[in-house]
């Protein structure tokens, strides 16, 4: 039964709706994931989201895509988590470690590239790029999940999606590259 997809939850047992949420899983870990760029953090994102979600359950409103609900538990626990890291550390949020990665394919390249680009997208935008991009939310979905109006979904994803069209394209390589 994939109540993430189309099937609500309002013929649904407790058992069936758990394991609706256990099949979503995969879905979290790769939002947490991109989101984050570090898996350990991303693991731990989900199981708080999980945590989360599972003792709210009754909370979830029939009629209503289990998904995009898990998406916006997500979601707002990373908001939280990185509003709390923010006021711990006194200094900007810094850019994660540049590792050297040596691809043997251009594919990787393009796509260690891709992230770094998504990295410097405001949170915001990556968010929006994310949902619609990577995990096939609609335009309604995601601005269920963030809790903004459609249209503000539709601008940034306009002007996120023209933002890595720049910097993936080299028109700005420069940002790409970490200033020492």
């Amino acid at each position: 039964m994939a109540v993430g997809d189309s099937e609500t939850a309002g013929t649904m047992g407790q058992d069936d709706m758990r394991r609706a949420v256990v099949a979503e899983i995969p879905h979290l870990r790769r939002y947490a994931r991109a989101l984050l760029r570090d898996a350990t953090a991303a693991d731990d994102l989900v199981q708080d989201c999980l945590e989360r979600s599972l003792s709210r359950l009754h909370l979830f409103r029939p009629g209503t895509r289990l998904r995009s609900w898990l998406f916006a538990v997500l979601h707002n626990l990373f908001i939280s988590q990185a509003r709390t890291a923010q006021r711990r550390r006194s200094d900007s949020m810094a850019e994660p470690p540049d590792t050297p990665v040596e691809a043997a394919q251009t594919v990787r390249i393009e796509a260690r590239d891709m992230a770094r680009a998504l990295q410097i997208l405001p949170a915001e935008q990556r968010a929006v790029v994310l949902l619609i991009g990577l995990e096939d939310l609609s335009y309604q979905e995601a601005a269920d999940v963030l809790g903004v109006p459609i249209g503000t979904v539709m601008s940034r994803l306009s002007r996120g999606r023209e933002r890595l069209r720049q910097l993936t394209d080299g028109v700005a390589q420069t940002q790409l590259r970490r200033v020492k």
